[in-house]
């Protein structure tokens, strides 16, 4: 992966430096008076899953520039590599051969803390080879149920133990049966996972969503020459071989962005830049609500890589914001932003609630109850409720010295928004769990410590 960008950081509304050479804790350093970055993301942590997994299933190679090569996506890269498939990482980006076949893997499959690894290989894995998918405690309790019924359907052998991993995957001599299926919940790693598990049905498949959830996938099976017709909600999808790319260049993570953005607006006078920045409409909720909370964001430089919208970002700190509220329907376009909206809302006027975000509940930890738990750390009225959390903005906020992640990169990166919101020093324990999505982070604001000099490492 190019790095050259995280290098050229000049991220100045917060600095950050190491306390320890194991990266398992962060000291957040005091933000600068008049903070002016401009920045290049990682790649976006879901397409590059996606592009790595259906790189493997097309013919030939692709060679996928600017990955993201966080904790999460390296997971994904050992369990095709378990499979057989050929995976060489260079300079230029990740080179990936495709092929028919996969090949049993000798040990189980760890998926580590990835959700999206795991439920995109069951479809990709589904009746080609015997396995056995597990991953670390956090991904332990994470339902499956929700990917592994709908494959047994279509004629796939899995079992799960009580609809979580470890999850055991059986080959088939028969092609797996087309399927006309209605999601249970609005989730976008299921979806995927039946949409790759059809391309090797016998006939085409219908997959009918709640709600509109991110459509990476529809949109690079659509680019490798895949038939899949899209009406609203509908998804119907024929079987079919895909073509490889070549060359597939990922965007920046807007999910990191929004994090990145949130502490822009948090500190009074800062500017902040954010180049080549994907901007798929089934992930630009979170931008929406932060302009309905008065932050001055703006969108320059549209354009198109493989697909997938790009363009620069930038945002302006020390709006006075107000709060507001987040409709359910929103919630799976934002559902990784909620913990960073939380954030900057304990410093706008009015409450902010989120409702319909039951899901946040089975992620990397009990995001409704860890969000909160951080919030209350730093003095804000919040409280968790049922499906959400509900903030009353406006209070004084006050910085502990230290707060835990719970092994949650989310709650790590929100915690950075509150440091910076408090324009205080924190240190953030537990935090290795923020490369699983924003790999260099440290790195990053190292270097930018490093090039200023205005406060020394701990």
């Amino acid at each position: 992966m190019d790095t050259s960008g995280f290098r050229a950081m000049r991220a100045d509304f917060l600095s950050l430096s190491v306390k320890c050479s194991n990266v398992q804790t962060l000291t957040l350093a005091k933000p600068s008076p008049k903070p002016n970055a401009t920045l290049t993301l990682p790649g976006d942590k879901s397409i590059t899953h996606r592009a790595f997994l259906l790189a493997a299933m097309a013919k030939g190679r692709t060679l996928i520039v600017n990955p993201n090569l966080g904790l999460d996506t390296q997971a994904t890269l050992r369990a095709l590599r378990q499979l057989g498939v050929l995976v060489h990482t260079t300079s230029d980006g990740t080179l990936v051969l495709g092929r028919e076949e996969l090949g049993d893997p000798r040990a189980p499959i760890d998926c580590a803390n990835s959700g999206t690894t795991m439920r995109l290989l069951l479809g990709m894995l589904a009746g080609r080879v015997d396995a056995v998918l597990n991953g670390d405690a956090s991904l332990r309790r994470r339902p499956m149920a929700r990917v592994t019924r709908p494959l047994n359907a279509m004629g796939a052998r899995m079992t799960t133990r009580s609809g979580f991993p470890p999850v055991r995957v059986r080959r088939r001599a028969s092609q797996l049966k087309p399927i006309r299926y209605t999601m249970v919940v609005a989730s976008a790693q299921a979806k995927s996972a039946l949409l790759l598990a059809a391309l090797r049905a016998t006939a085409p498949s219908t997959i009918v969503e709640p709600v509109l959830t991110r459509d990476h996938t529809e949109r690079m099976l659509r680019a490798m020459g895949a038939k899949l017709l899209t009406t609203g909600r509908t998804i119907r999808i024929w079987p079919g071989a895909l073509r490889a790319l070549r060359r597939m260049r990922i965007p920046g993570d807007i999910s990191s962005a929004i994090y990145l953005l949130c502490a822009a607006a948090a500190t009074p006078d800062s500017i902040l830049q954010l180049r080549d920045v994907g901007i798929n409409p089934t992930r630009t909720a979170a931008l929406e609500v932060l302009r309905q909370m008065g932050a001055d964001v703006r969108i320059a430089r549209r354009r198109d890589w493989s697909g997938e919208p790009v363009a620069d970002l930038s945002i302006r700190g020390g709006a006075p914001l107000r709060n507001v509220t987040i409709k359910a329907a929103l919630v799976p376009n934002l559902i990784d932003e909620i913990p960073a909206l939380c954030a900057l809302a304990c410093t706008a006027r009015g409450v902010f609630s989120v409702g319909g975000a039951s899901e946040l509940r089975v992620k990397e930890s009990d995001r409704i109850t860890t969000t909160v738990e951080l919030l209350c750390r730093f003095g804000a009225d919040a409280r968790a409720l049922a499906d959400g959390i509900s903030i009353r903005g406006g209070g004084e906020l006050r910085a502990p010295t230290r707060v835990p992640t719970h092994g949650d990169h989310r709650i790590g990166l929100a915690a950075a928004i509150l440091a910076a919101a408090t324009r205080s020093s924190l240190t953030i324990d537990d935090s290795e769990c923020i490369a699983t999505s924003f790999p260099g982070f440290a790195a990053a604001w190292r270097a930018s410590l490093a090039q200023r000099r205005s406060t020394p490492p701990s």
